[in-house]
């Protein structure tokens, strides 16, 4: 006799391999999901000497009777499961309501950290969640369930709130927390598809993702649970960043490293400074600027032309130089520097990071951009030539990556 759903057999599997179930527990769970058919009727058990066969040839455990997905249907198939999840995202996005308002309220006011909890799958979402939090202004550490009652519930303050990821409701390990943390924080928020579960009773306020089947022919993978919670806590996190003004500069501050840090570092990071730069008086022929800053090594395409006080007032660069000589006049390298420089020039402040400079460098098609301080004197320059290999450079473990496959096709 086969169980009555696919969700029996689930269930089944799930309280037998709970620890700390009495054998009573598991034959009344039997005798009421299985019509007191044996356990080895369940389609989804292995036997012992199979599982050990297959371990010792080293194959993976799979059902006899479950056929397999043949490569022609490999695309399709994996269409259907991102729609349905797609739908489901469809349907989370239009529920947001009030009580999501609440917990962005909440995270807003809290004056300690933001603690988050949760097991299994819901406990990598969690942690990604803490992640992005903590990355986006909003201090938030992660706190496993198992390692929190024995002792680590010392870190919850009153002062905190805790976000609590059970896509059920019912996760043991999350819920023995419950009492705790009601004692002990200042607010909790369920993010959970089971308002009406124990977890939806217990919290402060509750983020329903909805009932959704998972993704897959057997559905019970959490896939379309963990897509929707991971959501949810992206629409919260990004939101209560919005709402607290983060900056790009503040976000570059908490990403030095990789990719994004090179492209929100400071200018002064990447510049080249002003001893290996090029700058010569106003006064002087062009004669003596050229033999002033003439230096071995590789130079700037440019000599940076400063006043009396060490203010920035002209650029004389390999152009300016070419079209004097092209002028076929004698005396041209003898004429002032101030008649033959560009007196239009664009800079960037030492205090302004490398999104703004790239974008000056772009918009006028430069190649040098003088980086000036506050009163106007160079203090650096960037050079394209510089920044190329820097901005483009990709993340060390990270390659071309797949191919994009689109989401329509004949299948």
């Amino acid at each position: 006799m086969q169980p009555k759903s696919a969700l029996t057999a689930y269930q089944w599997i799930q309280v037998e391999s709970t620890g700390g179930r009495s054998g009573a527990e598991r034959m009344l769970f039997q005798r009421r999901f299985m019509e007191e058919e044996p356990v080895s009727a369940l389609p989804n058990r292995v036997s012992e000497a199979h599982r050990t066969d297959a371990r010792e040839a080293g194959q993976p455990l799979r059902s006899e009777d479950q056929p397999r997905l043949l490569p022609q249907h490999w695309q399709g198939r994996g269409r259907e499961v991102i729609r349905q999840e797609a739908a489901a995202l469809g349907a989370l996005a239009a529920g947001i309501g009030d009580a999501f308002e609440r917990a962005v309220q909440a995270l807003l006011e809290c004056p300690g950290k933001v603690i988050v909890t949760g097991i299994g799958k819901a406990g990598i979402v969690g942690r990604k969640l803490a992640a992005s939090l903590s990355s986006t202004g909003t201090p938030s550490v992660f706190l496993h369930p198992a390692e929190a009652v024995h002792g680590d519930l010392g870190v919850v303050q009153s002062t905190d709130v805790v976000l609590v990821l059970s896509y059920s409701g019912e996760t043991q390990e999350v819920n023995q927390l419950l009492p705790y943390l009601g004692e002990c924080a200042r607010h909790t928020i369920a993010i959970t598809g089971g308002r009406s579960s124990s977890l939806g009773r217990a919290a402060d306020i509750v983020l329903d993702v909805g009932q959704h089947p998972e993704a897959g022919e057997l559905g019970l993978a959490p896939t379309t649970s963990t897509t929707l919670m991971m959501a949810m806590g992206d629409a919260l996190a990004m939101v209560v960043s919005e709402a607290k003004g983060f900056s790009r500069q503040q976000f570059a501050v908490f990403h030095p490293a990789g990719s994004l840090g090179r492209q929100l570092a400071p200018v002064t990071d990447y510049m080249r400074s002003r001893a290996e730069c090029r700058i010569a008086r106003l006064g002087h022929s062009v004669r003596e600027v050229l033999v002033a800053v003439s230096r071995p090594g590789r130079r700037t395409g440019c000599i940076m032309i400063v006043d009396e006080g060490g203010c920035l007032v002209g650029l004389f660069t390999d152009s300016d130089l070419a079209r004097l000589l092209e002028s076929a006049d004698a005396s041209a390298l003898e004429r002032p520097i101030g008649d033959v420089m560009t007196r239009s020039f664009h800079t960037v402040a030492s205090s302004a990071r490398m999104p703004e400079a790239i974008d000056i460098l772009t918009r006028k098609k430069i190649s040098e951009l003088p980086v000036v301080d506050l009163q106007g004197r160079p203090v650096g320059i960037l050079d394209v030539t510089d920044l190329v290999g820097v901005l483009a450079q990709p993340e060390e473990d990270e390659d071309d990556g797949p191919a994009i496959l689109p989401l329509h096709g004949p299948h």
